[in-house]
């Protein structure tokens, strides 16, 4: 992706797809199926919870920490250029348990905190990603889901994820990205028009 000619709001491009990109979402877990990559940091911090985390897994889940995240590897759209992924298993994320249900998020909101405090950034942003510098749309992963995906709801993907954006860029960012949004859609029925 050509992030030169992307607005970039807070050192991050904005893909205006994001703004046009029809969406539907009858929310079961689905996207956890695959696992997530993570941050190392964000490994880390999930690490270091462990003792916090094993109580909370059921039947479904492994308790072998070993078997939580694959090896890291170089990965340049993460904050440290590293990235490592959540394993899957029974043909899901570690994380994920039989309810459909983040085990991270349900530890956060235990513990009072913002339900997003453990979750990796990339399982808060689905059905968005950011790629090659820019926020862009996780399409490679919404054509593999049945029920996220690409659909005529009159909603798209930036209505949305209203919230997901507000954590990521918080409410001065948003107000950046509503303004763009706005530019954006007005140019483009201009061109129509034209």
């Amino acid at each position: 992706m050509d992030t030169g000619k992307l607005k970039i709001i807070k050192g991050i491009g904005i893909d205006p797809k994001i703004f046009t990109f029809n969406f539907g979402c009858r929310c079961s877990g689905e996207c956890c199926y695959y696992g997530v990559y993570t941050d190392l940091k964000e490994r880390d911090k999930i690490l270091s919870l462990k003792d916090k985390i094993l109580p909370m897994l059921d039947d479904s889940q492994t308790t072998s920490v070993k078997k939580w995240f694959e090896p890291p590897e170089k990965d340049e759209d993460f904050e440290s250029g590293i990235a490592a992924g959540t394993e899957l298993f029974n043909n899901k994320c570690v994380f994920l348990d039989k309810s459909g249900l983040c085990t991270l998020q349900k530890l956060a909101v235990k513990e009072g905190e913002h339900k997003w405090k453990y979750k990796p950034l990339y399982c808060i942003l689905f059905p968005l990603t950011i790629y090659e510098g820019a926020l862009t749309i996780d399409d490679e992963h919404i054509d593999r889901l049945k029920t996220c995906n690409k659909v005529q709801s009159g909603m798209t993907i930036y209505e949305a994820c209203t919230e997901e954006l507000k954590y990521l860029f918080g409410e001065d960012g948003y107000a950046e990205i509503e303004e763009y949004r706005k530019q954006y859609l007005e140019s483009a029925d201009s061109r129509e028009v034209a």
